[in-house]
């Protein structure tokens, strides 16, 4: 652990963490070894740590050629918040695939997704990879060999697409499979080599064949049930139903008010007539003589 003077309560912590990491799938145990973690504790140390300027959305860097682990340790990093086992297993993934392989270098997709895949990935954002696949927008595998997305909301795309491919390796062969690729790669010295003499399949052919499991695992009723977006239209959907209900019950209800009969008629009480004689009923009004003389009809 290399960190700065004030940051020996956070770099014991971290070491805790670390040695409390269950072991890496496929990977021979006590991998990975003799690794260097540097607590980063401003930016400057942090690009300088990573052998460059890191994207300004990473929440850390693996430098597996290295043995090295680079983490953010200012004020508001990932490092601090909840999601730190996760993000640890993530970049302890790369170092132990790296030294697992013999130090060979693997297609990006199986490199990041893997690191992905074992640091637990958040299935929960899969209905993102649904969309991507019903709107055609899943680049192909080894188009993600060099040109790792600069951007962070392509970069999470990337790093979706490649863990579901992992996820899908691993559910096709099990821990048995990832333990055999990683053996005859070392052997071959070759991943394609050694990716078709475990599955029997070139990475081209997996490809596809992931792709219709992605479709079928994580359809449309996925999509509605993990995402916030489909939730919250519903959620809208619902209140717009309701209020169109309520302002539907109030028109009927004044429709129906109309047609009642008042509770006392202007009959009922004898008002606007005039009030019988003791005795006996109402009768005409007898005939008034007419003024100046003239006839009354």
């Amino acid at each position: 652990m290399v960190h700065a003077v004030g940051d020996s309560s956070l770099a014991r912590s971290i070491l805790e963490s670390l040695l409390d990491l269950p072991p890496l799938l496929g990977v021979p145990r006590g991998r990975p070894w003799d690794v260097e973690v540097v607590l980063a504790p401003d930016e400057e140390t942090y690009a300088e740590a990573s052998g460059g300027r890191p994207p300004h959305w990473s929440a850390a860097v693996a430098i597996p050629s290295a043995s090295r682990i680079v983490l953010p340790a200012w004020s508001g990093a990932a490092i601090l918040g909840e999601g730190r086992e996760a993000l640890l297993r993530h970049e302890w993934a790369h170092v132990g695939m790296y030294q697992a392989s013999g130090g060979l270098r693997a297609p990006r997709w199986f490199s990041e997704g893997y690191a992905e895949w074992a640091g637990g990935w958040d299935r929960g954002r899969a209905w993102r990879l649904r969309v991507l696949l019903a709107l055609g927008r899943t680049p192909p595998l080894d188009s993600l060999t060099l040109d790792w997305p600069a951007g962070r909301a392509p970069a999470e795309s990337a790093y979706l697409l490649s863990a579901s491919v992992v996820e899908y390796l691993h559910e096709r062969s099990g821990d048995r499979g990832l333990e055999v690729l990683f053996s005859r790669w070392r052997e071959t010295q070759n991943f394609e080599e050694a990716f078709r003499g475990t599955y029997g399949l070139t990475t081209g052919q997996v490809e596809e064949d992931w792709r219709a499991w992605a479709r079928s695992r994580y359809g449309w009723l996925f999509v509605l049930t993990h995402s916030g977006l489909a939730w919250g239209g519903l959620t809208l959907l619902l209140l717009g139903l309701v209020s169109f209900r309520r302002r539907y019950d109030k028109e009927r209800m004044a429709r129906l008010r109309a047609r009642e009969l008042p509770e006392k008629p202007a009959w009922w009480d004898g008002s606007g007539l005039e009030e019988p004689p003791p005795g006996g009923t109402p009768s005409r009004a007898a005939p008034q003589p007419a003024e100046d003389g003239g006839d009354a009809r």
